[in-house]
């Protein structure tokens, strides 16, 4: 029987010819990943465990992301400790203030990531990197801590669902919509500890934001990695950044899937998940102007991208946010933040009565920049809504692609961007 691209992958990297469902394999690591928040934990191991330098100082990645700039005390005693690691071992990849943006929006555009990759990361959003055709998964701290000593993990195999995309989306509709309506298909635990491989002729329809936006959310169907095929737009957007060999892997013709489920990306309409879950999913048809919002958050490691920024200038433009409404914009990274600035989307934002926040997390786990007191209810591009996850228990997310956002804060309720 045949291997999927992600079991390709793993083979490759455990040295073997193949592997099966289920086998245990060690690999090689190609990157680790740890944010302020999981990183002070793996360097506390690290050192427990007598690990005197990281394995490879340019394959360790470090990013202040989660309550950077330092929101408090113990926000800044955590990335001092995690500074002070990344000077001792001379890791050559540490994002602070200045430096800065969401780790899985600034590892893709820094090049750190790239077609063939094993990595993995202390944070569970870590599986973004499929997009580029990587196989990209989060770990516990503690598996960071052995991945930075010695360079490997072990992984258990994981078997797939095999999504067939095809058709072309429709204006309004883009990554967003596509991982919230397969989220509702199968469920928060539909993809478990499996991986979710996207295939088929709609592939070529999706940007690399797109694409990232769908491999970041794999995790909230339970998904042990999503992953796309490599292709032109792939290869497009790696070309200049991934300074190391692209490695295109392609699933075999006779590759063992647990389920084949096709999606008519041209049938797809702006999707908004309810509280509290992200499979708790209705189309903007069922629920247009049904839901008043205190606020709007527009980023994140979801869709905090410069197509992001600019699907949200695109509906405010000319436009004020609804009183009573709080609107935050959040590039992912200062790269993103500067060529939103010089594309004039500040001023749209600003114009508009929103706010342009540096490139955080802040709002998107309850962590700073914008929290939610008892009853208030947000719409935010960001990937989790669970009870509490921006705020008081007493809150409510609703999930939705920026421009469902930009329309809501315009309105004061959730609303079509159609209808404006």
């Amino acid at each position: 029987m045949g291997m999927t691209m992600t079991q390709k992958i793993l083979a490759a990297h455990a040295g073997l010819a193949e592997v099966k469902a289920g086998q245990l394999i060690e690999a090689k690591l190609d990157l680790c990943l740890g944010n302020d928040i999981t990183a002070p934990v793996a360097v506390n191991e690290f050192e427990r465990c007598g690990a005197c330098g990281v394995f490879n100082k340019s394959r360790v990645a470090l990013v202040m992301d989660h309550f950077t700039p330092n929101k408090d005390i113990k926000a800044a005693e955590q990335v001092k400790r995690v500074r002070e690691f990344a000077d001792k071992y001379e890791v050559d990849n540490f994002f602070d203030v200045g430096r800065m943006g969401v780790e899985h929006a600034i590892l893709p555009e820094q090049g750190l990531v790239g077609p063939g990759d094993c990595i993995i990361g202390a944070d569970s959003h870590t599986c973004t990197y499929g997009a580029l055709g990587a196989f990209s998964t989060g770990v516990g701290s503690t598996d960071l801590a052995a991945g930075m000593a010695t360079g490997t993990a072990w992984f258990k195999i994981p078997s797939a669902l095999k999504i067939e995309l095809t058709g072309k989306p429709s204006k309004y509709v883009g990554g967003k919509d596509l991982i919230l309506h397969l989220i509702g298909l199968i469920g928060v635990d539909g993809a478990l500890y499996r991986s979710l491989e996207f295939t088929g002729e709609g592939v070529a329809h999706l940007s690399m934001d797109d694409r990232l936006c769908v491999a970041n959310m794999a995790i909230e169907a339970g998904a042990k990695n999503g992953i796309f095929p490599v292709d032109d737009i792939t290869l497009a957007y790696v070309r200049g950044r991934f300074q190391r060999e692209v490695k295109i892997f392609e699933a075999d013709s006779d590759a063992e899937y647990d389920e084949v489920i096709s999606i008519d990306l041209s049938s797809l309409r702006p999707t908004v998940a309810f509280p509290h879950l992200p499979e708790n999913t209705k189309t903007i048809d069922e629920c247009n102007g049904q839901v008043k919002v205190d606020q709007v958050v527009i980023g994140s490691c979801t869709n905090g991208r410069i197509e992001d920024m600019r699907a949200a200038a695109e509906i405010l433009k000319g436009r004020k946010v609804a009183k009573g409404v709080r609107c935050i914009v959040i590039p992912a990274t200062q790269q993103i933040w500067l060529d939103s600035m010089h594309e004039g989307l500040f001023d749209i934002f600003v114009g508009a009565g929103a706010v342009v926040s540096t490139p955080t997390c802040g709002p998107c786990l309850g962590g700073h920049m914008g929290i939610l007191a008892a009853g208030e209810r947000a719409v935010s591009t960001t990937n989790r809504n669970f009870v509490g996850r921006m705020g008081h228990v007493e809150s409510e997310v609703y999930l939705a692609n920026p421009y469902v956002a930009a329309a809501s804060a315009i309105t004061g309720f959730i609303t079509d961007p159609a209808t404006l």
